[in-house]
């Protein structure tokens, strides 16, 4: 039987407490612009990410956040990557592992994994 359920992601939600403080962070973090608006008071779509990354902070508590990453962000250069997430502040939980990848925590303690594309 055909499925009329694509086999993509069309995107992923991360439960975030402060909709404005993560909508700044995580662009901050992409490189992206802020400008977009943030859509029923609680949710924010980070621009140019595929599949899309989703803020929703009507969907936080204490309880909901990623203690292991969902997804990963590509990178070309690991060790610029690292060292721009270590100076960001963020709470960098792993070193360089397998010159491949490593793992940190957004402000509500999510981890997120950078690897090496």
């Amino acid at each position: 039987m055909n499925s009329p359920i694509l086999s993509q992601i069309g995107g992923v939600f991360i439960p975030v407490s402060d909709i404005e403080r993560s909508k700044e962070w995580y662009c901050r973090l992409l490189g992206l612009p802020t400008h977009d608006e943030i859509l029923f008071g609680h949710m924010f779509v980070i621009p140019e990410t595929s599949p899309a990354i989703v803020l929703d902070s009507r969907i936080y508590t204490s309880e909901c956040v990623l203690n292991t990453p969902l997804f990963h962000l590509n990178t070309e250069d690991i060790d610029a990557a690292y060292d721009f997430v270590r100076q960001s502040g963020a709470e960098v939980l792993t070193d360089i592992e397998h010159d491949h990848w490593f793992n940190f925590k957004d402000p509500d303690g999510n981890v997120l994994m950078v690897c090496r594309s």
